[in-house]
């Protein structure tokens, strides 16, 4: 993409933002209050909801440069922390079920919006509460993808119950694992067997973003295996595939996370307006935005990436 040339959909209205965090909300069965980041803009209503759920250790303080560009036009994003990031023991009740916590957590987010609302200065009575995505980064993709309807396949062989939630209208999946079983590393069958999806049901609009050099120590194969919810999901409009990125996408998880082996603000800029456009359009604010977005990557002289569509 050039320099010059917008894949946000036109919109390049900003406002200022406020961050507040740690807010504490209830959660009865998770052995502690869950605590999540609100960002928002300062000014504006009707503001749609995006739940956002981190990757594996991370926490509601990471990815600011995705969080920052979406609530400074017109989002609230919530993110959550969850358990894997506070050092539970491998003993501990809750580690064997921690996937399962984690699409609780983002349940109980929209369950106690109105709680999020209250609690921040200026926020009451801004919010949308009929536009709600979810978005999520690797492990937290895998996390966002089951309220969208993916399913987990059990011990076996067959998918587990459904947990999504008919409040999500669209879903942004980064880096979203792949199918399980044969395709699961050692490493990843001994540690992350819940790592096994199956998408049939995954009927939310969603568009998937891959980095095509995202060589994954969960797996046996290559990076396409971060695109297999694009083709086995019925709801997987779009994908977004960046050339020569790897896990962390150019840096999405902020500056400070010295884990991003593929640091390009290059890519970062295409991920944020990318996103922001599909967001817009799949949650009904501007049916144009994702068309626009989608003629100007593809019109760019020197492209960072393709998108193919359904």
């Amino acid at each position: 993409m050039s320099d010059n040339t917008s894949a946000d959909g036109g919109n390049d209205f900003t406002a200022p933002v406020i961050s507040v965090n740690p807010i504490s909300l209830a959660a009865p069965d998770r052995g502690q209050d869950l605590e999540v980041r609100i960002t928002a803009p300062t000014t504006g209503g009707n503001l749609p909801v995006v739940v956002f759920s981190h990757g594996m250790s991370l926490t509601m303080d990471a990815y600011v440069p995705l969080v920052g560009y979406w609530a400074a036009r017109g989002f609230m994003v919530v993110q959550p922390t969850h358990l894997d990031s506070l050092g539970l023991a491998p003993d501990d009740p809750r580690s064997p079920l921690i996937w399962r916590i984690r699409t609780a957590d983002l349940t109980a987010v929209l369950d106690q919006l109105d709680t999020i609302e209250a609690a921040v200065p200026g926020l009451a009575g801004r919010v949308d509460h009929d536009r709600i995505a979810v978005a999520g980064h690797s492990w937290g993709a895998q996390t966002a993808s089951t309220l969208a309807g993916a399913r987990v396949v059990g011990a076996d062989g067959l998918p587990g119950e459904s947990m999504a939630d008919p409040r999500v209208s669209a879903a942004v999946l980064l880096c979203l694992p792949g199918t399980g079983g044969a395709d699961l590393s050692p490493l990843a069958t001994q540690y992350f067997p819940f790592m096994n999806p199956d998408f049939a049901e995954l009927k939310t609009p969603s568009l998937m973003v891959a980095g095509d050099r995202d060589q994954s120590p969960l797996t046996v194969r290559g990076p396409d295996w971060f695109t297999d919810g694009y083709r086995l999901s019925p709801g997987a409009t779009d994908l977004l595939t960046l050339f020569g990125a790897e896990h962390g996408l150019g840096g999405i998880q902020g500056a400070n996370d010295t884990r991003t082996t593929d640091e390009s603000p290059e890519r970062v800029a295409l991920v944020q307006q990318a996103t922001l456009a599909y967001l817009r359009t799949a949650l009904g604010l501007d049916q144009s935005a994702w068309p626009t977005a989608r003629r100007a990557l593809a019109a760019a002289d020197a492209p960072l990436g393709s998108i193919d569509s359904k």
